[in-house]
């Protein structure tokens, strides 16, 4: 090979993001000509490849199920929308079902901790409400796909991924529950705060629900009367005292 093509192949791989200049070299008081200095991309690591993968396998479920629920998704739909052989995907998930626990996971992941830190310090009932309702209204608008996602397989035909859903909606109510009986609300049972905490995710499911179907200039809307109806919860809850056991 001759030392022009060499040249030649070389620069193909050059472009502007790789060029540094390097400072000049003084040649008595005239710098010397500029060089052009290439940098070489490292190669791409095997679990950085495996993670891009899983990512785009994890991102195609979620716009394929859109319109067939995770019941009606194929492995071989799957394979072909991230450009994969079919057998490559078992190399990240053993089953479809535990594709979309790997989704409900991820969608309630970040949800949690940002609840979590609107009942951070010692905020009021009405501040916890405030905060709670702009967080999901945030977290539906940035992470719509996911919910989306939950919102059409907490009843859906997967039975692994609906009990998944429903034990992460369990899970926020006994959470919430244990914030709750920190409040001054000694007058109320296990049992009955348990129940609040249902009635207050319940809102806030149906809530989330509404963000996703509504055009996102009435969202003002939704969240005021999500504000509303959680206020008029814990009013109630507020003037209610649980029936001495019999």
């Amino acid at each position: 090979m001759t030392a022009a093509a060499t040249e030649g192949q070389a620069r193909e791989h050059v472009t502007p993001d790789t060029v540094h200049i390097r400072a000049p070299k003084l040649v008595g008081d005239e710098p010397a000509t500029l060089i052009p200095v290439t940098e070489t991309t490292p190669p791409e690591s095997r679990s950085d490849k495996k993670e891009r993968t899983r990512r785009a396998i994890l991102d195609a479920a979620l716009t394929l199920t859109e319109d067939t629920g995770l019941a009606g998704l194929s492995l071989r739909q799957v394979a072909k929308e991230v450009g994969i052989v079919p057998t490559a995907f078992y190399r990240h998930f053993d089953s479809i079902d535990q594709l979309g626990l790997a989704l409900v996971e991820e969608s309630f992941g970040a949800l949690r901790a940002m609840i979590r830190d609107t009942r951070q310090g010692s905020p009021s009932l009405g501040q916890i409400v405030d905060r709670s309702v702009d967080v999901l209204a945030e977290h539906v608008r940035d992470q719509r796909a996911h919910f989306g996602f939950i919102a059409r397989e907490k009843s859906g035909g997967s039975a692994p991924v609906r009990d998944a859903v429903r034990r992460e909606f369990a899970y926020f109510e006994r959470e919430l529950a244990t914030d709750l009986a920190r409040l001054p609300m000694e007058h109320w049972s296990a049992d009955d705060l348990r129940i609040l905490s249902n009635l207050i995710v319940g809102s806030m499911i149906a809530t989330s629900e509404e963000i996703l179907r509504a055009d996102p200039r009435d969202l003002p809307d939704i969240k005021h009367r999500a504000r509303t109806q959680l206020l008029m919860v814990i009013v109630g809850a507020l003037n209610w005292k649980s029936s001495a056991p019999s």
